[in-house]
């Protein structure tokens, strides 16, 4: 009898260590073959072909390759749809089960059911593990049974809940004489993707214990080194979330809290699937935009006349990064100032974060807009020239990505300051009287 093999799907778990499918899949009795797909349900929808994501996966999964080559195993990586990938690799391989960790997004869900489906009419079993967050869908809920959706009673329920065994590793490599042995298979290339390698100066995923430590200090200050990196990372799994919460509970508990606001996101985007298209408080749906396709482009390419949003616009544009102040303040200027629907902007950051991660993109870009859970009131109006006065006062951040702007050739303000802010507040207070 041929002996059967598992397969491991990995997704947003790019990592050998404390992986918690792959620590499932290696300890049952059957040989793994890891596997991972290149969905063109997401890449044909990447209209930039040198969309740096693509490259960081790319250059991880060489790096897993290399460990697993090393190993006697290798890595099986498919161009195409997960339908026509498991097509493909069950008729190569004598799958009985296949192991993965769970994915919150719409679009994942709906995926993962017609895997599951199409698997089970073969006999094949589907497991699915929680790995990305610390807490997932209900496990921090109300003692209703509700979920939370104000984000200060959830982390207190949060911590509550906490006991050190959700922190544990996985030990992974206590199974890894379970690997299913075979010849090194070659991943497909970028450009038979049809993508170009970018730049490759991609954030360290080694932990920085000293920005960590002083984070709470010095996190609002673009001009600083103050923030972590790790966004990608987090994003792809090529860190462990149980790992860096750790750390971040001995360390700082600020950074601490913003791990949770990530597990809240992604909870709020579980129960209220409809507002990764629709604003969650759904009276805000009423506002009427103003949607100024010249404006807008002005916002997109850092030429509104305000310095910090300029500078922070065309921070994102260079490097696919935007410091998290200056993401607050360029969204509120952009749903504020200019009226204009906050999914234009949200849409934006997706194109160009290398940490784009729809549940936390939604969630703070709602916030920003006022239409969101436990978001910002819709009467307040960040003031560009006061965030930059509390958090750029020496103008370095603004010096670097904006040069000209004391100069006669720096753009004139898009909109006056006070005006959009009376504007704002009178179109937001019609719209949730209605």
């Amino acid at each position: 009898m041929t002996p059967k093999i598992n397969l491991c799907w990995l997704r947003r778990d790019l990592r050998l260590n404390d992986q918690a499918a792959l620590y499932h899949a290696l300890k049952d009795k059957n040989p793994v073959v890891p596997v991972f797909v290149f969905d063109t349900n997401i890449l044909d929808d990447l209209e930039d072909k040198h969309d740096r994501r693509v490259t960081f996966i790319h250059e991880v999964l060489e790096d897993i390759q290399r460990q697993l080559v090393a190993k006697g195993t290798t890595l099986d990586v498919f161009y195409g749809t997960p339908e026509d990938a498991f097509r493909h690799w069950t008729s190569r391989y004598p799958v009985e089960k296949v192991f993965t960790t769970g994915d919150y997004e719409p679009y994942a869900r709906k995926r993962d059911a017609d895997v599951a489906a199409w698997l089970h009419k073969k006999k094949i079993s589907f497991h699915s593990y929680k790995d990305q967050v610390i807490f997932e869908k209900s496990e921090v809920v109300k003692d209703n049974g509700d979920p939370y959706t104000i984000f200060t009673p959830y982390s207190k329920r949060w911590l509550a809940t906490l006991k050190p065994f959700y922190l544990k590793p996985y030990p992974v490599e206590k199974y890894e004489s379970n690997w299913y042995q075979q010849r090194a298979l070659k991943i497909p290339s970028l450009a038979m993707m049809g993508f170009k390698a970018g730049k490759k100066d991609f954030p360290s995923k080694e932990f920085p214990e000293s920005i960590i430590t002083h984070y709470d200090q010095t996190r609002d200050f673009p001009a600083l080194a103050g923030t972590t990196g790790l966004g990608v990372h987090l994003r792809f799994g090529t860190v462990s979330i149980r790992e860096l919460m750790q750390r971040a509970m001995q360390l700082n508990q600020t950074f601490a809290k913003e791990l949770i606001w990530r597990d809240f996101f992604q909870m709020i985007l579980w129960h209220f699937p409809h507002a990764a298209g629709a604003s969650f408080r759904k009276e805000y749906d009423n506002i009427r935009w103003r949607n100024n396709e010249a404006e807008f482009e002005r916002w997109c390419t850092g030429q509104t006349g305000y310095p910090i949003v300029d500078a922070g616009m065309r921070e994102l544009n260079a490097t696919g990064h935007m410091h998290n102040r200056v993401r607050m303040i360029t969204a509120s200027f952009l749903t504020k100032h200019l009226l204009i629907d906050w999914r234009w902007g949200e849409a934006y950051f997706a194109a160009k974060l290398l940490d784009y991660d729809l549940a936390s993109n939604n969630g703070n870009w709602q916030w920003a807009a006022g239409c969101g859970c436990d978001a910002a009131p819709y009467f307040r109006v960040f003031n560009p020239a006061l965030q930059t006065k509390k958090f750029d006062k020496d103008l370095r951040y603004i010096r670097r990505w904006v040069p000209e702007f004391e100069d006669l050739s720096y753009v004139h303000p898009v909109v006056s300051h006070e005006e959009a802010r009376k504007r704002a507040i009178a179109v937001y207070s019609q719209a949730v009287k209605r």
